[in-house]
């Protein structure tokens, strides 16, 4: 996403931030001694996995990648970027629930475009379009995926920082110049979008957890908005 600067000086840690980074910063270290004992029942899996179970869709949020520790560290730095201002504007409760909720968006459209991959895939087998051992491989990959990491709940937080704040300037890394966070949100989206259809070049992201994660952002901010209300629940 790039690193992130604000030109009204850097917000406080709001208590719900702060306890989820340090849940977050546990749960890494408890990956890092446990390992796949803990990374395999709560990494969120295929549905048609017999490794499937419906809490995945809230644990896999937890879970970053200990190969990596700037996975962990640049999503912990963007939750805090833009969600400070959302948390304190909201209060606690309501965007911890956000914030839930929008992971668990994330997690559903993955699932969701894992599906529609796995069907494509079979469809070009039975017409003929693909060979055998090429198609027991593309399902097997698919199957397997192990979906884990923060990202898609964060690019909810995004999505609700740029509908309540789309004219905010913020500085990306290697672009000399401030951009305002509704073109870089749009910037973020495409690429995830790219990354998505075009598996070649994912590397290994869940780009389309990225999607649903932004796409729940923006339709519970929209809502919140439009009700006027302290509440959505």
């Amino acid at each position: 996403m790039g690193n992130v600067r604000f030109g009204g000086g850097f917000p406080s840690v709001p208590p719900v931030i702060k306890n989820l980074i340090i849940i977050n910063a546990l749960m890494w270290l408890a990956e890092l001694t446990f390992k796949d004992v803990l990374v395999t029942p709560l990494a969120l899996h295929y549905q048609g996995s017999p490794e499937f179970g419906i809490w995945q869709l809230i644990s896999y949020m937890f879970l970053h990648d200990t190969r990596n520790i700037f996975h962990l560290l640049f999503n912990m730095l963007m939750l805090w970027m833009f969600g400070a201002q959302l948390e304190q504007r909201w209060g606690a409760k309501r965007f911890l629930l956000f914030y839930i909720v929008c992971g668990i968006g994330a997690g559903l459209i993955q699932l969701l475009a894992n599906q529609v991959e796995l069907n494509i895939v079979l469809s070009k087998f039975n017409s003929g379009a693909m060979e055998f051992n090429e198609f027991r491989y593309r399902a097997a990959m698919i199957q397997l995926i192990q979906v884990l990491g923060a990202s898609g709940a964060i690019m909810g937080v995004m999505a609700g920082f740029t509908y309540l704040n789309p004219n905010q300037e913020l500085f990306l890394f290697l672009i000399p110049f401030p951009i305002k966070m509704k073109y870089a949100m749009v910037g973020y989206v495409l690429i995830d979008l790219f990354g998505g259809i075009n598996p070649g070049y994912g590397g290994g992201v869940a780009h389309f957890a990225h999607l649903g994660g932004a796409l729940f952002g923006f339709i519970l901010v929209i809502i919140m908005n439009r009700n006027n209300r302290r509440t959505f629940y």
